[in-house]
């Protein structure tokens, strides 16, 4: 049994956590982790199962599926879940997981059967290609690629 001053700060603890979620989900964060999302990305609303996609691999911070518009035979996009608009902001707030999103890259690689080779590729900008501003590696193979790019 609570004694009469542990009551209110029950209370206040769990009005506290309350008002966290709260906030959290006004500044794009969801789910239990508070994982950082942004409602308008098409790339966030795939990671969190509101739109479908053709997922070859996925771990519990990252997922990898099929390029809608393949440029190549095999061409799978690799994506953070939590939204981060390019590589640079990934590698600066969460260098951990641009790590994890290579190690898919290179495991979807290699169970797509990429043995004689395959090129990542991280569109960083609009004047470098980037059309979906969350970060994602584009993971190209099954045809000689040649150099230079575009």
């Amino acid at each position: 049994m609570r004694s009469s001053w542990q009551r209110p700060l029950a209370g206040m603890a769990e009005a506290l956590e309350v008002a966290t979620v709260c906030v959290a989900s006004r500044i794009g964060f969801q789910g239990a982790n508070l994982r950082r999302m942004d409602t308008d990305c098409l790339f966030c609303r795939i990671a969190s199962g509101e739109i479908s996609a053709s997922v070859v691999a996925e771990t519990p911070r990252a997922m990898a599926f099929r390029d809608i518009s393949p440029q190549a035979p095999v061409h799978v996009v690799v994506i953070p879940k939590d939204h981060h608009p390019d590589v640079a902001a990934l590698s600066s707030a969460d260098p951990d997981l641009a790590a994890e999103v290579l190690v898919l890259a290179s495991q979807v690689a290699q169970s797509e059967g990429l043995d004689s080779g395959f090129r990542v590729v991280f569109n960083s900008g609009s004047d470098a290609g980037q059309s979906v501003f969350h970060v994602h590696a584009h993971v190209l193979g099954g045809r000689s690629l040649g150099w230079p790019p575009g």
